[in-house]
Formats: structure tokens, sequence, C-alpha cells
């Protein structure tokens, strides 16, 4: 038998926590001198003491925990519980890094307001497109909602491209449209594709074929970054479009003209946003 100090050391715990786990009844002593109150452990009791620590550490509390480790739980239980409970930490661990990053990108925003430099903005027109496009609805505009769907959707739709043989024909565009329901926005993924592929038609694959229409119109700029950091680029526009005697007619689209795997400081994007003259009806 251990003391509850030689127990504590062999389990990595201090000897408080392992009164308050005899306390609540989670790990209670093997004996108890009934002279002295000293406590005294087996070393079979580690194996109980190890499951406890385990899911403690998985975020469950002591009275779940309890519930748990009276029902033997296996050890490969546990390792599915951990495999488990680690994709949740990793998806929360990705989810504030993206949020740091749109922070500073609005922080950047603010810290450039009244000084945002407008010279890389372009005036042109952008002929009609055949695209091979999959969509599907968010919440809201904002990057946070946008950012976790895009990627996939692009990668899904790579998939089912060249599973039904039919090869971009220029970069991904990303375009954008209220929805129908009125609760949110539909987020359309596309690619170019030879005007051989039929217009309206909806493969088996699982993508659709559309025109997207010619725009008379657009003022452009190139962002260079991640997207999760667009929103300083995009604001850049939005002043130039309001200093220069435009209105916006319309959701941007964006052309991603270098995109994909490494490092997102290397991606740059074309930001197209439909305008009008702002004294001309539209």
């Amino acid at each position: 038998m251990f003391t509850i100090g030689d127990f504590a050391r062999h389990g990595r715990v201090s000897v408080r926590m392992l009164r308050h786990y005899d306390a609540i009844g989670l790990l209670r002593p093997a004996r108890v001198d009934p002279f002295s109150g000293y406590r005294f452990y087996e070393a079979g009791q580690l194996a109980r003491l190890n499951r406890v620590i385990a899911l403690k550490d998985l975020g469950f509390t002591l009275q779940q925990v309890q519930a748990i480790v009276d029902e033997e739980v296996s050890a490969e239980e546990l390792r599915g519980m951990l495999r488990l409970r680690r994709a949740e930490l990793e998806a929360a661990a990705a989810a504030a890094t993206a949020r740091l990053a749109r922070v500073e990108a609005r922080l950047r925003t603010i810290e450039s307001e009244g000084r945002m430099s407008i010279h890389d903005v372009v005036v042109k027109s952008v002929p009609a497109v055949r695209v091979a496009r999959l969509s599907t609805q968010v919440a809201s505009f904002g990057p946070e909602d946008i950012g976790p769907v895009a990627g996939p959707l692009f990668d899904e739709l790579c998939r089912r491209l060249a599973a039904a043989g039919v090869a971009p024909a220029g970069p991904g565009v990303q375009h954008y449209e209220d929805a129908p329901d009125g609760g949110g926005i539909v987020v359309h993924v596309a690619f170019p594709v030879a005007h051989g592929e039929g217009h309206g038609e909806n493969h088996s694959e699982g993508f659709e074929i559309v025109d997207l229409p010619a725009v008379p119109t657009v003022a452009t700029i190139v962002h260079h970054g991640s997207m999760d950091e667009i929103v300083p680029t995009a604001q850049t526009l939005a002043h130039w479009i309001g200093a220069n005697g435009y209105r916006s007619t319309g959701y941007a689209r964006e052309v991603y003209l270098a995109y994909g795997e490494g490092d997102p400081a290397g991606w740059v994007t074309e930001i197209q946003e439909p305008v009008t003259e702002a004294g001309r009806a539209g």
C-alpha cells in the first residue's frame, strides 16, 4: 500500500486533490487507519485515478466523471472521447486564430482611416462567363460565416469537376446574393468552363453550369493575403467608390488569381464591385 503522499506522487496529482476526491466519493482510499485517520491506497487504484484525470481534462464535471468511471469505461472508449475532444479543441483553436486575424484586420482599418491608398483601384468592364458552381447559404456576409464554408466548397467543386472530366478554364470565382428567404447570404463558388458545357445543366456529379452575366462597369482592387483580412481592402474600395462619383449596385465578385495551399500571405484576390455613376438610375 501507499501513503496518500506516495500515491499522489505516483499519480502526479496533489494530496489536496486526493483528499477532495475522497470527500466527494470519487476516489476513496483502499484503507483508512481507524486511529490516525491516515489514508492508504493500492497501486491498482492508479487506473481509476488516470481515468478521472483524463475525463476531467476532457472537460467533464466531477459529477459526470464519477458517473462515467463507475460504468467502468474501457481504455478504447476513453481514447474515442479523447479523439473527439481533441477535434473540438483544434476546431476551437482554429476559430480563435481566425477571429484574431479578423480583429487585427479591423484594427488596421481603423488605424488607416482617412489615409487609405486609392491608387490601385481600376474601373473596367467584365465579360459574361460560363461557370460550373456549387452554392450554400450562410447567416451573414461576415468573414466568420463565409470563411469556414468557402474553402471546403471549392475543394468539393474541384473533386466533382475532376469526377466529371470537366477542366476549369480560369481562376476560381466567388459571388454572392441575398438568400431568397431573407435568412442570410447565398455563397456561390465557381470555376470558368468551356462554352461547350451546357448552360443551365445540373450534372449528375452535383454541380450546375450557369452563365454569369457581363457587368458593364466594375470598380476593382487587388487584395493580397488571407480572405480573413479582406475587410481593409474592401473598405478601401468602398472609400474610392464614394469619393469618385459612383455607387455600388450589388455584391462584389472575388476572383482568386493566386490561391490554394501554402502561406496565405501569397494569395492574390481581385475584388470586382459593380458600380454605376451616382447620378444615373440603376
